[in-house]
């Protein structure tokens, strides 16, 4: 029966989508992968890659379906659909290296390995690729977490696929005594690591204000409100500096506005952040849209000072394709909105995002920025204590999408030993601790402020002196097993 295994595969796709945020499920994504070993085990590479392509779409689908409801009522769901389609054919690789690899020694490693590698791959092309929905960011929580402060996500996605796998060589090999114990040891040993990794410590606390001033939850139409949502946030900081001279609340070190919440010109003058760090007498971090004089826009997060102004500018190294940047401009107005909004690409950066405050050395990833791993471990590696992630979700209304990010911050803050600020404009606005537990979160589309004392670590993980080492080491393997099966 042809389609016994088309049908595993796609279930186990439903399995990995069921596991992602908001779903606290982690414990379903090496269920999936077994599925998906399962479905692939001994098939020829065209089968497989077919096999790992419904897994793809099954996965993809409704993970991604929040860019439907984004864009649905005027570009209808070709942009949805074909993006799922580009992405799902990362995993018709992953299934066709799979098949070649499962009748191989150790083929649990080596198909595990294989996941890292596609998901490497699809983090990086086309156009700077598209991270969202790696494995690894269905663990928000739960056993394998761990593991991302020695191999970041890479380690992670590779630790419940290996798993998975050794699920699938219990049922596979259930009648082989010597098969058995490699079996256990592929689905126990990644989770046992995890429960070893020790924690970090504490140097310092740093008081931090965050201001959440709410947006209207109008999707596309949020592209002519940008005075509406700067508005909100000025009175939203407001409101929370008149809290604070009242002693109703602590007096921040530092106050965090999201991304795209001001906008500023060549000048970056702006009367109301200066009347709101005098008041509250503490350098405040603004997310905002950025015109140079030559014209060139960037995506930036400025460090405004009491008496000073804007002291430090970051400028987000990854922007969004076909929106923040736009490929194949003259017939991209068919999927995006912004094409027609945005005449000319904004300017990425080149620098990591880092600001010193106090006794806090800040490291910062500008929403989309938070799936990529170069983006705050660089920051961390030049010595951030705290990590910042200013964003606005606005766009997508009550989906999954904000959630989905979410997970991203929580493996963040695991990776790097550090807790994160999350500051949306929308919500969900959040603080991390630095084990991924959630300390404070804020409704959906309202207008919330909160002060939380969080911790500055000290310390790094050998995930953050690492970097991209693991990942390349896994995908070494990859390569190595072309020569181990002689195919």
């Amino acid at each position: 029966m042809w389609w016994v295994r088309p049908v595993g595969a796609a279930a186990g796709g439903a399995l990995l989508y069921a596991a992602s945020p908001p779903r606290s499920l982690w414990w379903l994504a090496p269920l999936a992968f077994a599925a998906l070993a399962l479905s692939v085990w001994g098939r020829r590479a065209r089968n497989g890659f077919g096999i790992g392509f419904v897994f793809g779409l099954a996965y993809l689908l409704p993970l991604l379906r929040w860019l439907h409801d984004f864009l649905g009522d005027d570009f209808g769901v070709w942009p949805w659909l074909g993006l799922v389609a580009v992405e799902a054919l990362f995993f018709g690789l992953t299934g066709a290296v799979r098949s070649r690899v499962s009748t191989a020694l150790a083929a649990s490693v080596w198909m595990a390995a294989v996941v890292v590698a596609a998901e490497a791959l699809r983090s990086r092309f086309p156009y700077g690729g598209f991270p969202w929905g790696r494995i690894a960011f269905t663990q928000g929580e739960g056993m394998f977490l761990p593991l991302a402060a020695i191999g970041g996500a890479a380690l992670v996605t590779f630790a419940l696929a290996l798993s998975g796998c050794g699920l699938a060589m219990l049922v596979r090999y259930r009648r082989e005594p010597r098969q058995l114990l490699a079996a256990v040891a592929a689905l126990l040993l990644p989770a046992a690591v995890g429960l070893t990794v020790p924690a970090g410590g504490d140097a310092a606390a740093l008081t931090v204000g965050v201001i959440q001033g709410g947006a209207p939850d109008v999707g596309l139409g949020l592209i002519g409100e940008s005075t509406v949502v700067r508005r909100n946030h000025v009175a939203e900081a407001d409101r929370l500096a008149a809290e604070v001279r009242s002693g109703r609340l602590p007096e921040p070190d530092l106050l965090i506005f999201p991304e795209s919440s001001n906008r500023f010109g060549p000048a970056r003058t702006d009367p109301d952040l200066d009347r709101i760090s005098a008041a509250l007498g503490r350098p405040l971090l603004v997310g905002g849209i950025a015109r140079d004089a030559d014209g060139a826009t960037s995506n930036r997060v400025l460090r405004w000072e009491p008496g000073r102004g804007a002291t430090a500018e970051y400028a987000k190294q990854r922007l969004v394709p076909f929106s923040e940047f736009i490929p194949l401009r003259q017939v991209a107005g068919a999927v995006t909105p912004f094409a027609a909004d945005m005449p000319e690409d904004m300017v990425a950066g080149a620098d990591p995002g880092v600001f010193d405050v106090g006794p806090a050395r800040i490291g910062v990833a500008v929403c989309y920025e938070v799936a990529y791993d170069h983006v705050l471990a660089e920051a961390a590696q030049r010595g951030a204590n705290l990590l910042v992630v200013p964003t606005n979700n606005a766009w997508f209304g009550r989906t999954e999408m904000t959630y989905q990010q979410l997970a991203m911050a929580r493996l963040r803050a695991v990776e790097h030993d550090r807790a994160v600020v999350v500051a949306s404009t929308s919500g969900v606005s959040a603080i991390v601790r630095s084990d991924g537990a959630l300390v404070r979160t804020t409704g959906q589309f309202t207008a919330e402020s909160f002060v939380e004392q969080v911790p500055l670590r000290t310390g790094t993980t050998l995930a953050t002196n690492l970097g991209s080492v693991p990942a390349l080491g896994l995908i070494g393997l990859v390569l190595r097993s072309r020569t181990r099966t002689g195919r």
